[in-house]
């Protein structure tokens, strides 16, 4: 009789942020609990025929599909021993809000470029964020979607419990540069769908109630 206990622990979802240059990894954000579904929304990239009216675009694809996922992730600071019960939940949200946040540093640089009267600032490059769902789904991502309920507190008003509303979209090699780290892990997760598509056993006409074409 197999008991519960000997049943093999599940690997976690989570988020690694990456040197894009180096490829080590700088931070890894383990999901406290693994969300129950994954909404993954595919559009292709047509070739425009439907707008434009020719015909000989209509069966062509101007490059990788765009798509994004959507998942709900819940903590719990009363199950998680790796962090002070003092601070609630407030270190994995601020780890997930500093996604889309730019360093506080680079911020105050900016602002004393600004006040000299220097009027074009580059934006701030933020690390390479990549969203792994098991080892078969590495995918390089921007944060485009965050929503936090926060629904229980301590006396000092931390928040102990929160549910999180999570929305990524994959990067492409449309969105990188040639080369880039993150554009050779795309093409590796497209790799990856092919050769799973491969495995898939071809079906026969007849199953469709066709004897031809």
């Amino acid at each position: 009789m197999t008991r519960y206990t000997d049943l093999p622990k599940p690997v976690q979802a989570g988020i690694v942020i990456v040197d894009p240059e180096r490829g080590t990894p700088q931070r890894v954000i383990v999901l406290q609990f693994n969300p129950d579904s994954l909404e993954r929304s595919i559009a292709p990239q047509a070739g425009g025929g439907e707008q434009q009216g020719d015909r000989t675009e209509a069966l062509r694809l101007k490059g990788p599909a765009v798509e994004s996922w959507k998942f709900t992730a819940e903590l719990d600071a009363t199950d998680q021993p790796a962090v002070p019960f003092a601070l609630g939940v407030h270190p994995h949200l601020a780890a997930l809000e500093m996604l889309i946040q730019p360093p506080v540093a680079q911020v105050r640089a900016n602002s004393r470029l600004a006040d000299r009267g220097l009027l074009e600032i580059t934006p701030v490059e933020q690390p390479l964020t990549l969203f792994v769902w098991g080892p078969r789904r590495v995918v390089p991502v921007r944060l485009t979607e965050l929503s936090v309920t926060e629904e229980a507190f301590d006396q000092q008003l931390q928040p102990i419990r929160a549910t999180l509303a999570v929305g990524l979209r994959l990067l492409t090699v449309s969105d990188l540069p040639a080369g880039h780290r993150g554009a050779e892990l795309y093409l590796a997760h497209l790799a990856q769908k092919e050769r799973l598509a491969g495995q898939l056993a071809g079906g026969r006409l007849a199953q469709l109630g066709l004897t031809g074409i």
